[in-house]
């Protein structure tokens, strides 16, 4: 979510107003191709139409017009950055990238009137202080502070008016724009994934749901003091508005700046909390977008917000995982191309036209794995080692293979963790971290 620096903007609500913008969004991108076509010929130039379409202006272009959507259109395109921004052309990653950096909220009138939908026109007797301001604005909803009259502080997260109605024609939207950017290869068939993202984000934005899933993971973690976890208030949570404790802390990546004990401290109950979500509780928050992490210095503690994304973990997508870390962590190049292949990671298609290629992949990955003492997440040579050794795997679209959407998921919470082990350049014995969970 974006800090209270941010300014007011009304959502399209409507299907025809969404369309509206997506249809302007579409003139104003060709509008960029048609100059870029005609800047690119001039100088004898023969430009291809992926080129023509991902210029910086229309990066720009397309990014503040799904910032003004928000909804799903801006919640994939951040997803879709996160995951996958090492591998995606340039000009694509600053489209998604700006997505994650939006600061449009509500303003006043369009929050009354959400407000006063949901809990009645005398809804200010509710409060002895509501904030208008946001203090969070994020793709599906914003957060306000309020104070009851007994004093107590709540947080109020207000969803957007028409995300939920707009989540099917918004993804379809995304995923054409995508098609035409030329990153997704025709052959490749999405119709799954598509269908799956638009069940994750009905979820998503239902927030009876997610105060469900609030509730619970207060109570899996009760013993966990290292966490906290706001208390819901469901008196006045509703399908649309979210009410819960408000628990002050600071951005988790103000921690950079720790002393590096720190830092690896509180990188190893994440990565512990990821392999408890995954191997014991089957049970996992899947959006590591690091606004939903916040520290709090004084009691030295993680604060864990946004429960819209929990999702359950199938037996057989963790017994996939279990696999592959018993083979990683005993270093079988074999055995790991094997669990790899059983759990869908890697298609049998790419490993029968590139197994060389695959080997040496794994062969790196098994190399910083089994590194004696502590994993160094500063130091990201590696990445680079493997981005290029996957270049030609890449470009051969014919062996493009999507994984399980459930294993997509939980991969998304694993990298996403990586990241922010990665901001923090911490070090931690993932080797042990693992192992406690494999013989327990």
């Amino acid at each position: 979510m974006t800090d209270n620096r941010s300014k007011g903007r009304s959502v399209p609500s409507g299907r025809l107003a969404r369309l509206g913008v997506f249809g302007r969004l579409a003139g104003g991108v060709a509008g960029g191709v048609v100059a870029e076509g005609a800047r690119r010929l001039a100088s004898g130039e023969v430009p291809r139409m992926g080129d023509l379409l991902l210029t910086p202006g229309n990066a720009v272009r397309v990014a503040d017009q799904l910032s003004h959507l928000r909804g799903a259109a801006m919640k994939l395109g951040q997803m879709i950055s996160m995951d996958a921004g090492d591998m995606l052309p340039p000009e694509l990653a600053t489209i998604l990238g700006r997505l994650r950096d939006s600061a449009h909220h509500m303003p006043p009138q369009q929050l009354d009137m959400v407000l006063t939908r949901e809990w009645g026109k005398d809804w200010r007797r509710r409060f002895a202080h509501f904030q208008a301001h946001p203090i969070a604005a994020a793709s599906i909803g914003q957060v306000h502070r309020a104070r009851l009259p007994d004093g107590r502080e709540l947080a109020i997260k207000v969803q957007y008016p028409g995300v939920k109605s707009s989540i099917d024609s918004d993804v379809d939207n995304v995923a054409t724009l995508l098609r035409v950017s030329g990153v997704l290869p025709k052959t490749l068939d999405v119709a799954p994934l598509l269908g799956e993202a638009k069940r994750q984000l009905h979820e998503e934005a239902d927030y009876l749901r997610e105060g469900e899933m609030l509730a619970r993971y207060g109570a899996l973690l009760a013993d966990a003091p290292q966490f906290v976890v706001p208390e819901l208030f469901p008196e006045l949570t509703t399908p649309h508005v979210l009410a819960m404790d408000f628990v002050g802390g600071v951005p988790i990546e103000s921690l950079d700046t720790s002393p590096q004990p720190v830092r690896d401290r509180v990188t190893g109950h994440l990565i512990d909390l990821v392999l408890r979500e995954l191997l014991d509780w089957g049970l996992m928050q899947t959006d590591p977008n690091f606004g939903n992490y916040r520290w709090q210095p004084e009691t030295e503690r993680l604060i864990l917000l946004d429960f819209g994304a929990t999702r359950v973990v199938p037996a057989a997508t963790a017994q996939g995982y279990r696999a592959l870390l018993v083979a990683g962590l005993a270093g079988e190049r074999d055995a790991v191309r094997e669990a790899a292949v059983a759990a869908g990671f890697l298609g049998a298609a790419a490993v029968t036209a590139h197994r060389a290629l695959v080997d040496r992949m794994i062969d790196v990955i098994l190399g910083e794995l089994n590194k004696p003492g502590v994993f160094d997440f500063g130091d990201r040579a590696f990445v680079g080692v493997l981005r290029d050794q996957g270049i030609d795997m890449a470009r051969d679209r014919d062996t493009w293979h999507i994984p399980p959407v459930d294993t997509l998921f939980v991969q998304r919470k694993i990298s996403g963790t990586a990241l922010l082990a990665a901001r923090l350049k911490a070090q931690v014995d993932v080797r042990r971290l693992a192992g406690a969970y494999l013989t327990a």
